[in-house]
């Protein structure tokens, strides 16, 4: 897989690239600002784009502005987020729009050479990887619970969902079958009244509501 990745400090960036390359990644390109995100990303069509979210000029949102960009106009483009404080509103916005291919981490994830390769790819791959303190404040934001009806371990296995966890990862972590897993996905999605569709438009659609950004 090719990346591009967009972050100010030097020091992190050539920690990124030296792990994603150590994860089998091709870097196209490593900027440090925005706007030269951009042209990297429209110049090497990547399947990802790791960027900060804060970068010069303004170090506010340039890189979520820059990633809700990337994603209108090269939807083949995953993105993944880094950030040195839990941002929610950051967070929420992008999941609002965007609900496959998209990722928000914190940045001392990156120390964990394993877990953020595996996330990265996940991204890739067009799924989702959330940081559970992002998590953790996204749920402290929502201002009701449309969730009463789940069960604690249901709630458990949709918090797993939400930090982008496949059914055969959440049956490891709670040390049950596949199909139990299988099981609890099938009865979050009958309780919060989720409509028929695809079984991978479903999980998107719970794991938003859970995180209180969708419409209930």
């Amino acid at each position: 897989m090719r990346a591009v990745i967009a972050e100010d400090s030097v020091l992190l960036r050539v920690g990124v690239v030296k792990v994603l390359e150590a994860a089998g990644f091709d870097v196209c390109a490593e900027v440090g600002d925005a706007a030269g995100l951009l042209a990297a990303v429209d110049e090497h069509r990547p399947d990802i784009a790791v960027t900060d979210v804060r970068m010069p000029p303004g170090f506010s949102d340039e890189g979520v502005r820059a990633a809700l960009l990337i994603r209108s106009q090269h939807p083949e483009t995953a993105v993944l987020l880094l950030s040195q404080y839990v941002e929610e509103r950051y967070a929420a916005d992008l999941l609002s729009a965007y609900t496959a291919g998209v990722g928000y981490l914190l940045k001392q994830r990156v120390a964990d050479v394993e877990e953020f390769a595996e996330a990265a790819r996940r991204v890739a791959a067009g799924g989702t990887a959330l940081d559970p303190q992002v998590v953790a404040q996204l749920l402290v934001r929502r201002h009701s619970d449309p969730l009463d009806r789940l069960t604690p371990r249901e709630r458990v296995v949709l918090e797993l969902m939400a930090s982008g966890r496949s059914n055969t990862g959440i049956a490891a972590e709670l040390v049950v079958s596949d199909g139990a897993v299988s099981k609890h996905i099938n009865n979050i999605f009958a309780k919060l009244d989720l409509p028929r569709a695809d079984a991978d438009h479903r999980r998107v659609l719970a794991v938003l509501r859970f995180l209180g950004v969708a419409e209930q």
